[in-house]
């Protein structure tokens, strides 16, 4: 019987605390919901619209990511003190990137052609990067650069993915190459791998291509992206929908893979925060072809608009069959679909259709001019994202070692000086936000008379807070 009176005594003690606590509270608010109050940039993630930014209306336990010293992600371990080695014949950089298939190409295979040509892109942005750099003297004027390559199979098999191989590949170049730094690669998945290799090796790393969201909120201090991310992308595409279009619904057909999935929970959380909660979200895989009883859905539901997700094919053969089935809903989707084949699988049917775009090629930029001269000279064809943001992000790199010497930690360090320092490249400005990723401008990408036509954040009348931007008088950080 004794634990029944002492649950009865508890129960009474705490019915009495809250009663009392309830008479000296003020009486609630009239409105159902508490007013939302303005966010200040202490509360504002990677230029989060005020509202999108979660928990407006009430204050949680903890904001991740921000930091209102502006001190970043700290690296206060050993390294810096380790002295410059000598006898080297170079000065090693490895990269991690998709090089070549190792198993057959196939229907439903996770990662399709379209990533490896990708990945073709990045390797010739980030090798044009490092033979320029070479030709001025390569380090210091006395060593020269050499890209040490590893190929990056994120392949879907019966026997499961090819991870092994892959962290093999970096564990090699961390341990038994001694490569100063990494660079790579494209798909979450294995980039997920990537650093946290490069955590236990302490080892900088340059990401030029993987767009996850959630690749650096990890958490890494050795981690630095030049690519803007879905989340931007999928703000950009919701703030054009229901306030630039005033559109009230929307429906989404995307990619079952991590690329999909992780980059349509932030449309459809920004699409719930703006008060346009989806309608339906319906998946494919790559290498599908036939899409009709899934859209068939979604007219069912006579949506205004429908968002895609996913690679440049399936995405071209969704609007093909959509336009076909009579539905004209406006059509929005990811960066990937900016790319020649969606228009040549799509055809008439593209025209209207609207992408968001990382950057902007079309915007006045006399670096990015000359540098599809040299790509052009050098590799016989047009630079597109991939091999833009490649070359950004080695130059970037590059620079770093010039400035810090052969020294992991101190590598870093003078990376995360570009927080303060913001990077003029041929993709544009580059700020690094407090996470060390890219917080410049994005734009979109609208098909007309057949062809991708780009929009600024001023001509879309979409604009975002900058406040991943910082000057040099911020908070010093990483010093060594």
């Amino acid at each position: 019987m004794r634990p029944s009176w002492i649950g009865f005594v508890l129960s009474a003690c705490l019915l009495a605390a809250g009663a009392a606590r309830a008479a000296e509270a003020p009486p609630p608010p009239s409105s159902d919901k508490p007013e939302a109050k303005d966010p200040s940039d202490s509360e504002r993630y990677f230029n989060t619209p005020d509202e999108m930014i979660p928990y407006r209306r009430q204050e949680p336990y903890l904001r991740f990511f921000l930091d209102a010293h502006g001190t970043g992600l700290e690296y206060t371990g050993p390294g810096r003190e380790k002295p410059e080695p000598a006898g080297l014949k170079s000065v090693k950089i490895g990269y991690v990137g998709p090089l070549h298939r190792v198993v057959p190409d196939a229907d439903g295979d996770m990662m399709p052609a379209q990533y490896y040509e990708m990945g073709q892109y990045m390797l010739r942005g980030a090798e044009l990067a490092v033979e320029e750099a070479n030709a001025r003297g390569g380090y210091r004027g006395a060593l020269p650069y050499e890209l040490l390559k590893r190929n990056d199979a994120v392949v879907q098999v019966d026997f499961g993915w090819l991870w092994a191989p892959f962290s093999t590949h970096v564990v090699d170049l961390c341990y038994e190459e001694k490569v100063w730094a990494l660079f790579g690669t494209i798909g979450g998945e294995n980039s997920h791998i990537l650093i946290r290799i490069a955590l236990k090796a302490e080892i900088p790393v340059m990401n030029s291509a993987d767009t996850d969201p959630t690749f650096p909120e990890t958490r890494i201090p050795w981690l630095f992206r030049v690519i803007s991310d879905d989340r931007m992308a999928c703000y950009t595409l919701a703030k054009y929908l229901y306030e630039v279009r005033e559109l009230e619904t929307a429906a989404v057909l995307r990619y079952n893979g991590r690329y999909g999935r992780v980059g349509t929970k932030e449309f459809r959380e920004a699409s719930r925060r703006l008060g346009h909660p989806l309608l339906i979200e319906l998946k494919f895989v790559n290498g599908e072809t036939d899409f009709r009883k899934r859209l068939e859905w979604i007219r069912r539901l006579d949506p205004q608009a429908v968002f895609l997700w996913g690679n440049a094919v399936e995405c071209g053969r969704i609007v093909k069959q959509m336009r076909a089935m009579g539905m004209d809903q406006a059509v929005v989707g990811s960066d990937r679909m900016i790319h020649p084949r969606f228009l040549e699988i799509a055809g008439e049917a593209a025209e209207g259709v609207v992408a968001a775009g990382l950057w902007d090629p079309t915007a006045p930029n006399p670096k990015r001019e000359a540098f599809e001269r040299r790509f052009r000279e050098r590799w016989g064809t047009v630079p597109e994202t991939y091999a833009a943001h490649a070359y950004d992000g080695m130059t970037m790199l590059i620079e770093a070692i010039e400035a810090a010497g052969l020294n992991r930690a101190r590598i870093r360090d003078a990376l995360e000086e570009r927080r303060r320092d913001v990077f003029r490249g041929v993709t544009g400005d580059i700020p690094l936000n407090d996470i060390y990723t890219d917080a410049g401008a994005v734009s979109l990408a609208v098909v007309r008379d057949g062809a991708w036509h780009f929009l600024s954040e001023e001509e879309s009348g979409i604009t975002f807070p900058r406040a991943g931007e910082r000057t040099k008088e911020a908070v010093p950080c990483g010093t060594p």
